[in-house]
């Protein structure tokens, strides 16, 4: 008993370990592109958004068959604020002789209810459930207005310094479970979360007040 009991707590502070690396990443991904108003995302797409996802060190690789792979977390915006993360995961692949690799960080930005919605069903495949466009970047309000009327998702991909769009059609986005019952003990929905019904765990506040600071400073600015 001692042994499983010893197991247990192990697997446990694993699991919390990982998840606070994720969130930190998170946090640094909009730090970073935050930091580069000229290539980043543009003020008035923030100003807008209801949703962000942040997937640090999205994988897309390539030999004869693609696949790419991510783990993430997402926030809402709410009436009392930015909602407790959800843990989610982007899979998708592609077919055609190809051949190569790379890791970028990836940032989805949810434009509208529309998309909101769609983030609440759980799982979202990306071009069909909910459009989603590679977004303009730096500082075009009127690229960044038109863009936004056009796509529930706006993409954005940051590999080695550079800020450009990514095309995510066909990707698969859903709630990580395992990671979301080890965060809060027990399944609880995606919607509930993003709808703002639990509280942000300690863990999750420098991520959480990241976004929030963006956000507002972004809706000031627009």
């Amino acid at each position: 008993m001692a042994l499983v009991a010893t197991t247990t707590l192990s697997a446990v502070a694993q699991d919390a370990a990982k998840l606070a690396d994720r969130l930190d990443a998170a946090k640094a991904v909009v730090q970073e592109i935050m930091a580069t108003p000229d290539k980043g995302i543009p003020q008035s797409i923030l100003a807008g958004a209801s949703c962000v996802v942040v997937i640090p060190q999205y994988k897309k690789g390539a030999f004869v068959i693609g696949a790419q792979y991510g783990q993430g977390v997402s926030t809402c915006r709410t009436p009392n604020g930015w909602s407790a993360p959800v843990f989610v995961q982007l899979t998708g692949g592609s077919f055609g002789w190809q051949i190569g690799g790379q890791s970028t960080d990836l940032v989805l930005v949810a434009m509208n209810q529309n998309a909101l919605q769609s983030m609440l069903k759980n799982k979202v495949k990306l071009g069909a459930d909910a459009s989603v466009a590679a977004g303009p970047v730096g500082r075009d309000t009127q690229a960044a207005t038109d863009w936004k009327m056009n796509a529930e998702f706006l993409s954005y991909s940051r590999n080695k310094g550079i800020f450009a769009g990514l095309d995510l059609s066909g990707t698969v986005m859903s709630q990580n479970a395992d990671d979301t019952r080890a965060e809060y003990g027990s399944d609880i929905p995606f919607d509930t979360l993003l709808k703002g019904d639990k509280a942000v765990p300690a863990n999750a506040r420098p991520f959480v007040s990241t976004v929030a600071k963006y956000f507002v400073a972004s809706k000031a600015a627009h």
